[in-house]
């Protein structure tokens, strides 16, 4: 290590130290609860066994699965089933513990070989495995209804075998869908990783010392203004210095992805993310178009505001997220924010307070900053037979606090839906975004009931507001700039200066006059992780965030029964579609009016800050 490199080190150590003093003892997560590690028995033998499985079970089904149908029993398509979802249970912990090991630090190139090796090996098994959906989705509708009537095994997966037959248009040959498997890791994969690893090597440099994204991120929102300015020109000027490999895997990957899509048919550039998130394409873009139309009356609105609560005329692009005179300075514990989520959910619901309570007390939860870790925060389900863990960056902000309340709700909502099973827990992203967003929703309630203090109330509330802002209108805005980006990429590879136009043209829609987009701002798109790992991924938010503003709603003039018929809906996995969920509740996504409903409340937040404004 070169001494400027060991003096950072050793700066970022002591800044990180002097931190978690003031949080209190941040835990790690305990991965042993999946393996004991990478060369434990247990691990090596579930690969082994794993691989030996997947080759066992296409030997034993692949080319009988028309002939099962018309079985029952063991000989029977339920039967089939029952052993694929056990072999991809086991699969899923062995993936499972090779990601969670690789993000909790991207830096050691020990675990990034566990990664890229386990996700080899995972890919040639799975090439075993191919065939399966292949051959199911090519039995006559009328045979597999009938199949399903009959044996009680296949029965049971009929939401699995009726959500895969959506799949059957866009499917090709079984060779070409094994090359398309097989290429995957040396194609869409391999950016990824590579988009990873490049992410969580930068450092930006702020006053002599470099810190890593997510601490550059964090000063954003200081009070100081000079400190968010250095801040955001650090960010900008390292993005900068990268931003043709950023280019590169942004037009790779749009490439790879219009490839699929061509080949499997997909009419819109979106369309492959809706059949996914099992949404329709009018239900989308109803969503976006409502979004867009509000854009003057929410973001516009707000950003003005703000600005002159800063004294500004017109703010500038660092002082987005900056904090408002009357927000507190002090950092937040980490039991006291652990104290204020339980509480809020305990308060709902005590089942869904203890559920989220055991991942602080069983060590499912992974909350320091430190080099090489993954930026930004998630939930990962794993897989049922094991348990989700959570990864957040805990800086003891108040967002910090919201942040560690949506990935719970996460958390919750994949230990609810884990008793589907491994083929049907997993929600579409549209949905899944509902109990987090919720929790978030719970949390927010619960502190500002207990506020009585005019300016603080104030601050809680425009810190929601711009929270809501940036998970509707931020996201929607995120959503047409990856729009424009995959339509462009039709045409040509786009440069590092096309991509920061497209860029700029809907941040400026989106954001409004008060907020002054100058120099620097066009590269930041390029720290965005979903454009890379899940193109289309970012309506999810905005869907979820309108769902849960039209669900709480719901909530708070209920009289009883709300919460039965939440579980019900966040038990049930990915077994129902978004209108079934939604019936109970009297919520149709479909109609015209739902997403501005969703859109009035951040609205009607807006309304209750400016009359508390002037009440000042």
């Amino acid at each position: 290590m070169s001494p400027t490199s060991l003096r950072q080190s050793l700066n970022f150590a002591a800044n990180q130290a002097a931190a978690d003093n003031a949080l209190g003892e941040l835990p790690a997560w305990k991965l042993g609860d999946l393996y004991p590690s990478a060369t434990s028995p247990e691990f090596l033998g579930d690969m082994e066994k794993a691989g030996k499985l997947s080759v066992a079970f296409g030997e034993k089904w692949k080319g009988k699965l028309a002939d099962a149908a018309g079985k029952t029993g063991e000989a029977g398509i339920g039967a089939a089933i029952r052993e694929y979802e056990a072999l991809d249970d086991i699969m899923g912990r062995l993936g499972s513990f090779a990601g969670l090991t690789y993000f909790s630090n991207t830096s050691d190139p020990a675990n990034g070989k566990l990664y890229g090796d386990v996700q080899t090996r995972l890919t040639d098994y799975a090439a075993h495995l191919l065939f399966f959906s292949l051959e199911l989705n090519r039995i006559d509708d009328a045979v597999m209804d009938a199949c399903m009537a009959n044996d009680a095994t296949a029965g049971h997966y009929r939401p699995w075998i009726v959500d895969l037959r959506k799949d059957k248009p866009h499917q090709l040959d079984d060779k070409l869908e094994q090359l398309f498997l097989e290429k995957s890791m040396t194609s869409a994969a391999a950016f990824n990783r590579l988009f990873d690893e490049t992410m969580a090597e930068l450092r930006f440099e702020i006053d002599g010392e470099k810190h890593p994204l997510e601490v550059a991120l964090n000063l954003l929102q200081e009070k100081d203004p000079e400190a968010r300015r250095k801040a955001a020109m650090a960010l900008a000027e390292t993005f900068k210095a990268n931003l043709r490999t950023f280019a590169l895997i942004t037009n790779t990957l749009a490439k790879d992805k219009e490839i699929s899509d061509r080949w499997r048919g997909f009419e819109d550039i979106a369309d492959s993310r809706h059949l996914a998130n099992r949404v329709e394409r009018e239900v989308v873009d109803a969503l976006a178009a409502a979004v867009r139309d509000a854009y003057p009356r929410l973001s516009h609105r707000y950003y003005k505001m703000k600005a002159k609560w800063l004294g500004m005329d017109q703010m500038n692009f660092w002082d987005r997220n900056a904090p408002l005179p009357e927000t507190p300075n002090a950092l937040i514990p980490w039991v006291d924010a652990k104290e204020t989520v339980l509480s809020a959910y305990g308060k709902f619901a005590p089942e869904m307070a203890d559920i989220a309570k055991r991942f602080f007390d069983e060590e499912w939860i992974d909350a320091p900053v430190r080099p090489g870790k993954a930026p930004g925060a998630f939930a990962h389900p794993t897989v049922p037979s094991a348990h989700p863990y959570v990864l957040v960056n805990y800086m003891g902000k108040p967002r910090d606090v919201m942040t560690l309340a949506h990935e719970l709700g996460h958390g919750v909502h994949q230990v609810l839906a884990g008793g589907q099973g491994a083929l049907m827990c997993q929600t579409p992203l549209t949905l899944a975004e509902t109990a987090s967003v919720f929790g978030e929703m719970l949390t927010f309630r619960a502190l500002l009931d207990k506020t009585t203090d005019k300016r603080e109330r104030k601050a809680m509330l425009a810190q929601k507001v711009e929270d809501m802002i940036n998970t509707v209108v931020r996201q929607i805005a995120f959503y047409e700039f990856e729009r424009k980006v995959h339509t462009a990429r039709k045409n040509g590879e786009l440069t590092a200066d096309d991509i920061n136009a497209l860029w700029l043209s809907v941040q400026t829609d989106s954001l409004g006059p008060a907020i002054k987009i100058s120099e620097g701002y066009e590269t930041y798109w390029a720290y965005i992780p979903h454009f890379i790992h899940s193109p289309f991924y970012v309506y999810a938010y905005a869907f979820g965030d309108c769902l849960v503003n039209s669900l709480y709603a719901v909530y708070r003039n209920a009289e009883k029964g709300f919460q039965e018929k939440y579980f019900e809906l966040l038990k049930a996995g990915g077994t129902k579609h978004h209108s079934e969920l939604l019936k109970p509740f009297g919520l149709d996504a479909t109609d015209p009016s739902f997403w501005s409903k969703g859109l009035s409340m951040i609205e009607g937040l807006i309304d209750e800050l400016e009359a508390l404004d002037k009440d000042l």
